[in-house]
């Protein structure tokens, strides 16, 4: 029998965005009820990665303002933003870093003691707000001691949430394994946000924490939730080679160059405005570029080839203290000080544009265009739409922040109106008795097969490094849906070797590889649908942006059959119409 266990509000993830909606949660209402559920110890989820900086406009008598914000993020998006949430966006942005500030948040300073800001790629004025280049792990503290001035709310670490549960287009709850023992506990609450982050780890090159498996996005899909622009993954310019770990653009915002093999710093052939701060998808295209084109260097172990990060013209002083991060990262998982040398980089996947649906007030959209009352999405799951088909660096702490906020005063109103009216918490028996019988009838009872789920996540990777990175074409595509649809067969097919319940990691793994099939296979089969180039999705064959036929967003939803189904639905715009986009 299936443990249920009551809240008024279930936040599932605790990064940056989940973490803020808990605090706006206990601000509107301190008797609220809170649970944050979380696959890993709370402090350890992949907000803590952040490291250039939080976007806001501060400085308006320096001439920086939230018009030029909205701007550029629009023009950064490739105009895929919906022009009414982005103004929302940059309007709240400024209180949120003041907000922050309040809480004890280290921010680095200039001189005169105000929070100093530095250039990030696209922005017109140097907007980013940061700690050195440690941004989200000291947003993460700040957050975490300010939410533990509150009473009400429970922390449920390592337990991994397998299912969305709705009934009547209204939330119920959501199941979860309690890693400790291997029980599956329902969590019934009146509201749910869910902030599990992206889904960077379909990829091998990638930023991304081992926890970035897409498991919000798919649990999503198999509720009926439709994503929104699944074939808008960014690659950030500069990870570090052969790891993959994130270089921050904040070492190019400090004044760092990029160099082919022959020293040349080629930027100026793509973007001879804005050199290395023109947007990521510009700059990992101009990476790729010279890389196609034999400018690049290979790494002598991976066969990865390359090119260079040079901070050395910048002195260690000024190394030290704005970038402590990237030197310590570069000495110990590359052998190189960026003091004395420069750093192998090249493109890593590094952020989900597309997500959840959602309206702009982060309300879970139904494949109707109707709220699921009593659902929302925060943060990088979920797609309201800011971003578009390409993120302004520094933009997305910035959303964790502002939706989380968002999400988070609505949950509270929303249950604090249930609550007065008498509303009565409910229990679908038969969706919990469903994803019950899904783990453990199927994967912990069943013989185990001969195929590795190991192999399994290791083969989806592959496939999406090779077919559907940052240059993609009809021939990849298709190869690359053929071989997903292979992969998600052999799903079905595959069970963990470990038959025991309590950390049964061989369990995660092999629901995480479920969940990171279903989500690759939306995002190939969206990149080959959208036949043009716009912002991070780089058509070869059709290297042209075409607003007459896609000015839209893609919906996908799963099928009971397992299938993709596609809807589009246009872009909201408010301000300015398209143009193109020269840096």
């Amino acid at each position: 029998m299936v443990e249920v266990v009551d809240h008024d509000i279930i936040i599932v993830g605790s990064g940056i965005a989940g973490l803020r909606a808990a605090i706006e949660i206990k601000r509107q209402d301190p008797s609220i009820d809170v649970a944050v559920i979380s696959k890993v110890q709370l402090m350890r989820s992949h907000s803590v990665s952040a490291e250039g900086g939080t976007a806001a406009v501060l400085y308006t008598e320096e001439g920086d303002n939230i018009v030029s914000h909205a701007w550029d993020t629009i023009k950064g998006s490739d105009f895929l933003a919906d022009q009414d949430v982005v103004w929302m966006f940059v309007k709240y942005a400024p209180s949120e870093i003041r907000q922050l500030e309040r809480w004890g948040m280290p921010w680095s300073r200039r001189p005169d003691g105000r929070i100093a800001q530095r250039p990030f790629g696209g922005h017109a004025f140097p907007r980013a707000c940061y700690a050195a280049d440690k941004t989200g792990f000291y947003e993460m503290q700040t957050l975490y001691g300010r939410l533990l001035g509150f009473d009400n709310w429970t922390r449920y670490d390592e337990y991994y949430v397998t299912s969305i549960v709705i009934e009547d287009n209204s939330f119920r709850g959501v199941t979860a394994i309690d890693m400790s023992s291997g029980e599956m506990v329902f969590f019934r609450a009146y509201a749910g946000i869910i902030a599990t982050g992206g889904a960077g780890r379909l990829y091998k090159f990638t930023t991304y924490a081992y926890t970035a498996t897409g498991d919000g996005l798919a649990m999503a899909m198999r509720a009926g939730i439709p994503l929104k622009d699944m074939e808008f993954v960014q690659f950030h310019p500069t990870g570090l080679v052969p790891s993959g770990i994130l270089i921050t653009e904040g070492a190019r915002g400090e004044g760092g160059h990029l160099l082919n093999a022959k020293g040349e710093r080629f930027m100026s052939r793509y973007a001879p405005k804005a050199m290395e701060l023109a947007p990521r998808d510009v700059v990992s295209r101009a990476i790729m570029t010279e890389i196609k084109e034999g400018r690049g260097l290979k790494e002598e172990y991976t066969g990865l080839e390359y090119v260079l990060l040079d901070l050395r013209h910048l002195g260690e002083e000024k190394i030290t203290q704005r970038l402590p991060a990237v030197r310590e990262v570069s000495i110990k998982h590359a052998g190189i000080d960026p003091v004395e040398e420069p750093i192998p980089i090249r493109p890593a996947a590094h952020y989900t544009m597309g997500g959840i649906h959602t309206n702009k007030y982060y309300q879970v959209l139904s494949t109707e265009n109707k709220w699921v009352k009593g659902l929302w999405a925060a943060g990088e799951v979920a797609a309201a739409s800011i971003h578009g088909a390409n993120r302004l660096g520094s933009n997305s702490t910035t959303e964790c922040l502002v939706s989380g906020m968002i999400a988070g005063h609505q949950a509270a109103q929303y249950v604090q109106k249930l609550k007065k009216e008498g509303a009565q918490l409910e229990t679908p028996r038969e969706e919990i008795e469903s994803e019950e019988k899904r783990v453990y009838d199927k994967l912990l009872k069943t013989e185990t097969s001969n195929v590795s789920v190991y192999d399994i996540r290791e083969e989806i990777r592959t496939v999406m490094d090779r077919y559907v990175y940052v240059f993609r074409d009809e021939e990849g595509l298709k190869t690359a849906l053929r071989k997903l649809r292979e992969i998600r067969s052999l799903v079905e097919k595959s069970y963990p070797e470990d038959k025991s319940r309590v950390y049964n990691t061989d369990l995660i793994m092999s629901l995480e590889a479920a969940n990171m099939a279903d989500v690759a296979y939306v995002v190939t089969q969206s990149a080959l649908n959208r036949t043009e180039s716009r912002g991070a999705h780089y058509r070869i064959d059709y290297p042209r942006r075409d607003d007459e036929n896609w000015l839209k967003h893609t919906l996908a939803i799963l099928t009971r059959e397992g299938e993709v189904q596609f809807s589009y639905i246009p872009v909201t715009i408010t301000t300015w119409k398209p143009i193109e986009r020269k840096y």
